[in-house]
């Protein structure tokens, strides 16, 4: 009799945890499907007359509270227009800084605890430790890192004003250098290679990224080592 409720015990312990896997499988499918439709309106913009309008207004929402890389409208009017890339990477650039700005500001008039809870609401919690041991380790040199790699900029503007060490005048002349240097160089392959472009960065824009993460880690190296010779 015991061994058999030991049985049901376990069958049920088991269906439990299965049915929270499915659950959190199901979970994973509708925010993945959501998301891939909020990316698919994103890009369509690219194909109307208000495309350029877009491009601002993603801009300056993605550091905010926008999940979709802007990237992905530039691309996509650098496909239509190649002679305007430049225009259309520049202007990206400044109103994602505007964008970091903002939430930067609101980080800091919301409060900590608040943006924290937040992040956590949205199962981001391990990303917000990330961010802060990041900014603990290279201080504004995290700033670089998420303006101008796949990391998350919007997680960093939020709490950029909550990391020791970082200014807001810091944030913005380095968020303006390397969103600049990602948006402006994507502007520039499409306005020299045309479409060529992009099956040139579809190819390889992951092994750039690595290779420029390694370069600003070598470069924040080199930092430390002149700061502590001088």
């Amino acid at each position: 009799m015991n061994d058999h409720n030991k049985n049901n015990e376990i069958s049920d312990l088991s269906g439990a945890a299965s049915a929270k896997t499915d659950t959190s499988d199901e979970q994973r499918i509708k925010s993945w499907y959501l998301h891939r439709r909020l990316y698919n309106w994103v890009i369509h913009w690219a194909d109307t007359r208000f495309g350029f309008l877009a491009l601002i207004i993603l801009a300056v929402t993605e550091p905010i509270c926008v999940p979709i890389p802007a990237d992905c409208l530039v691309i996509g009017l650098c496909l239509g227009k190649p002679k305007k890339s430049i225009r259309y990477g520049l202007t990206c650039a400044f109103f994602s800084v505007i964008g970091g700005t903002i939430a930067f500001c609101l980080g800091i008039a919301i409060g900590q605890t608040s943006v924290v809870n937040a992040f956590n609401f949205f199962h981001l919690g391990h990303k917000v430790e990330q961010a802060f041991r990041l900014y603990a380790d290279y201080k504004f040199w995290a700033i670089a890192i998420s303006a101008l790699t796949p990391v998350p900029y919007m997680m960093f503007s939020w709490l950029g004003g909550m990391a020791e060490g970082v200014n807001l005048k810091e944030f913005i002349a380095i968020s303006a250098v390397f969103r600049t240097m990602r948006f402006g160089g994507e502007a520039l392959i499409f306005y020299f290679l045309g479409q060529k472009a992009r099956r040139i960065i579809e190819k390889y824009f992951n092994i750039a990224t690595v290779v420029v993460i390694i370069l600003l880690m070598i470069l924040v190296y080199l930092m430390k080592l002149l700061s502590r010779l001088f």
